[in-house]
């Protein structure tokens, strides 16, 4: 099943499971470079899984707060198109990185309009705001909010979205795609393929409505 909107599973660990995720009409995968998170990969796990999908498939690496060096070092090693900046990343150091990115923002009250703007990316991320974490966190925002912004380019919608809210959301929001970790998974970084599977379905479903 293809979608218009973009899905895109992250914090992948198995290779098995990134090509179930392919074969269920999934078209971005992210893999998590950051050492913090529980779905850690080092680069060369990354790469043997990278190297086995297709290559229409968009892969995405997603760092917090790395140096310049190890997110070009690290995409160069694994195969991986562009990093998701998730941390504090300014507009100056993301301009000057010599590798694709797009920047991720952890919604909270004060997150402005300009402060997507200063990036002057087309691509943006929004992600619920948990305190000391950086993604991943199964929690939703409001996503009145992403309404309000998602004028200022293609949003990928991510925080707390599951099989069960994703209609609605898509619905809601409209994005240029969605963002799933936790929603799809059996246990910590193993994904579920019927809960992609229904994850897929419920999208597909939210577009016919449109």
């Amino acid at each position: 099943m293809s979608t218009k909107t973009i899905i895109k599973v992250c914090g992948l660990t198995q290779v098995d499971e990134a090509l179930a995720c392919v074969e269920l009409g999934v078209q971005w995968l992210g893999f998590n470079c950051y050492q913090g998170s529980k779905r850690y990969l080092p680069p060369e796990a990354i790469a043997a899984i990278v190297g086995k999908l297709p290559p229409a498939v968009q892969t995405v690496g997603v760092f917090v707060n790395a140096s310049a060096k190890e997110i070009e070092e690290t995409l160069q090693q694994t195969g991986l198109h562009i990093a998701q900046l998730h941390g504090d990343e300014s507009p100056g150091f993301a301009h000057a990185l010599q590798a694709p990115w797009f920047r991720a923002f952890r919604v909270a009250d004060d997150l402005a309009e300009e402060e997507i703007r200063s990036y002057g990316q087309e691509l943006f991320l929004l992600d619920a705001a948990q305190t000391g974490q950086y993604g991943g966190t199964g929690h939703a925002f409001d996503w009145k909010v992403a309404t309000r912004l998602r004028d200022h380019g293609k949003l990928l919608l991510a925080g707390g979205l599951r099989p069960d809210n994703v209609e609605e959301a898509v619905l809601q929001v409209r994005p240029f795609g969605v963002d799933v970790a936790s929603g799809v998974e059996s246990a910590l970084g193993r994904k579920d393929p019927q809960k992609v599977a229904n994850f897929v379905t419920a999208v597909a479903q939210a577009e016919a409505s449109w």
